[in-house]
């Protein structure tokens, strides 16, 4: 009898990323839930200062971003490392944050939640209890760099839609990746 080499089981995460309020949180728990997947919220690895920073209406700068953006590195690595599939939430507004995030990760892929200001602007009015100051949502546009798929790992989601639409869209790309 032949012995056939065992072909590694190949692992994936996916980051939601956009400016905040652009839906990332509630359709990456969805899906996560959906899928029985890990879900870990990037700004739940932000430090402590830049907490405080925010709270108090000031935007990151990117000395801010660099630490938080290793702990997601170092975040999707061990989650890469114990589950076949596994959810993020990290805004990864620039090509550099993307980049960074790319890191020693291999399997990694973006779902873009795209949505105009006027929009994310009106959710961000009504959410309570976080700490992002929605006056604050004007820097974010600013600061955001749209990915170019040029890594083949970036899905476009307009955000706009339900969030049940945008859950199976999620959703769908996951699937067709994770299957190829």
């Amino acid at each position: 009898m032949e012995n056939k080499p065992n072909k590694a089981k190949k692992h994936f995460s996916f980051v939601f990323m956009g400016v905040s309020g652009s839906g990332k949180s509630a359709v990456a728990e969805a899906v996560a839930q959906q899928m029985k997947s890990p879900f870990l919220d990037g700004d739940f690895l932000h430090p402590r200062a830049n907490i405080e920073k925010m709270a108090s209406g000031h935007p990151l700068n990117d000395d801010d971003r660099a630490p938080w953006l290793k702990a997601v590195n170092s975040a999707i690595y061990a989650m890469q490392n114990t589950h076949s599939v596994s959810v993020l939430v990290c805004s990864a507004l620039k090509q550099k944050y993307r980049d960074m995030l790319r890191e020693g990760n291999t399997g990694l892929y973006f779902i873009y939640l795209k949505c105009d200001f006027e929009l994310i602007s009106e959710r961000l009015e009504k959410r309570k209890g976080h700490f992002f100051k929605p006056e604050m949502l004007k820097s974010q546009f600013e600061v955001l760099e749209e990915p170019v798929n040029n890594h083949n790992d970036i899905c476009f989601i307009d955000s706009s839609k339900t969030l049940d639409e945008v859950v199976e869209e999620a959703l769908s790309f996951i699937k067709k990746t994770v299957a190829q």
